[in-house]
């Protein structure tokens, strides 16, 4: 009797007819926890379902995709309808599904919010605590696995941009029991390296239960009170872990947390050339600046000199000198016909007043003569003259008098009067 020997792929053909003859897999509903969940480019969608004790692969194909309203992500609790089959090209055991809806949250998930909650109200995450990354470190901390591709990755990257920036690796478990402890540890103890300015720690992508070391406290805790700041790289772009929300900065790559934590040299050195020339147009538009300024001051003090001081004055004296003579010449042109009229009038008023004084002083010169005593002695009046004083009455006369005529004067001397009360005198 011959042996019955099988090809490879009869026996999964021969699997697969057999599941996708079976009635009870063609329709069938399944309630677990989604894990490691990728949305392909060709838009399928591939997951594991999961429970306590096992876990099945998953796959939702685009026709079927494009129909959910939902959002995947790991740790959601859901319900998928749809076949069991074998994938006969690789020989797997899957779950094709064609329905999916929520049904609660995993237990992991559950997890992941509670902390990130609790962390978040004491002020872990708060955007105060996060630090700038430094331009250019003096040296860069990789927290992650010797053996995988992230090591890699930041050094292929780091070189190309700066080979001059040195890499300190401390290599960490970054899964399975007290892999969060050595990382948190590691951590620690790159903040206390000399030199080192920038931590980044990470892994590559992942099930939500490969990542779980990034979201436990301990790792929170030493990432917050690292004294330098710190990149979180953990899995993909589309994963979020808890080291994620309390790092200073979140790559979305291993490759991207390089170009953070070190710059282009090339960069730096353009960057630099464009500072200098900045800065030499800078000085050189501030040279000119100052020295068109020192030209002003030293024309503010050449004005300021007493000397020049002096010429200024002397020549606004003389301006307004000038201004003034003109304004006199002027004033007294403009003034010399009123002035002439002026004269004229005062020469005609002056000739009237003095005609008017002499007919006074003619008139009162005639009274005067009238009244003049010399006048009067001519008509045969004399006066009768005690020294100065005249004798007008015969009583009280004195013995010796003088008589004044108009010509001349005649010493007297009275007698004893005759009866009859003649008057006699001797002369």
């Amino acid at each position: 009797m011959s042996e019955w020997i099988l090809q490879v792929s009869d026996l999964n053909e021969y699997v697969r007819r057999t599941l996708a003859a079976d009635p009870m897999l063609r329709s069938v509903r399944l309630r677990g926890e989604i894990s490691n969940f990728k949305r392909h480019t060709s838009g399928h969608w591939y997951f594991t379902l999961k429970d306590e004790r096992s876990r099945i692969n998953c796959v939702m194909f685009r026709q079927n995709a494009l129909r959910m309203s939902l959002r995947p992500a790991d740790g959601m609790q859901v319900i998928v309808s749809g076949s069991v089959s074998l994938y006969a090209e690789g020989g797997a055991y899957q779950f094709y599904a064609e329905s999916m809806r929520p049904d609660g949250v995993g237990t992991l998930y559950q997890q992941f919010e509670a902390l990130k909650a609790r962390l978040a109200a004491e002020g872990l995450f708060d955007a105060g605590r996060k630090r700038q990354l430094p331009l250019r470190p003096g040296k860069v901390a990789v927290v992650t696995s010797l053996t995988g591709a992230v090591l890699h990755d930041i050094r292929r990257v780091s070189a190309r941009r700066d080979p001059g920036v040195p890499l300190v690796l401390l290599p960490v478990q970054v899964q399975g029991q007290g892999a969060a402890e050595e990382i948190a540890a590691a951590i620690r103890q790159a903040g206390r390296l000399p030199g080192v300015e920038v931590i980044i720690t990470g892994r590559g992508g992942g099930s939500m239960e490969d990542l779980w070391a990034f979201n436990e406290e301990c790792v929170a805790r030493a990432i917050a009170e690292s004294p330098v700041p710190v990149i979180s790289a953990v899995g993909h772009e589309t994963d979020v872990t808890i080291a994620d929300f309390a790092a200073d900065v979140r790559a979305s790559t291993p490759s991207n947390a390089a170009e953070m934590a070190v710059p282009d040299r090339a960069e730096l050195l353009d960057g630099l050339r464009m500072l200098r020339g900045h800065l030499t147009q800078a000085a050189q538009g501030r040279a000119h600046q100052a020295r068109a300024e020192l030209a002003l001051c030293r024309q503010r003090l050449d004005a300021l000199r007493p000397d020049r001081q002096l010429a200024q004055t002397r020549e606004r004296l003389m301006r307004a000198r000038a201004a003034l003579d003109r304004l006199a010449d002027g004033c007294l042109t403009a003034r010399l016909p009123q002035a002439a009229m002026m004269r004229m009038r005062l020469t005609h008023a002056a000739e009237g007043c003095v005609q008017a004084r002499q007919e006074q002083c003619a008139r009162a010169a005639a009274r005067l003569a009238a009244l003049n005593p010399s006048r009067v002695l001519e008509r045969g009046y004399a006066l009768v003259m005690d020294g100065n004083r005249v004798i007008t009455r015969a009583a009280g006369a004195p013995q010796r008098m003088t008589l004044r005529f108009h010509d001349g004067e005649m010493r007297v001397r009275q007698e004893d009067m005759p009866s009859g009360n003649e008057e006699k005198a001797d002369l």
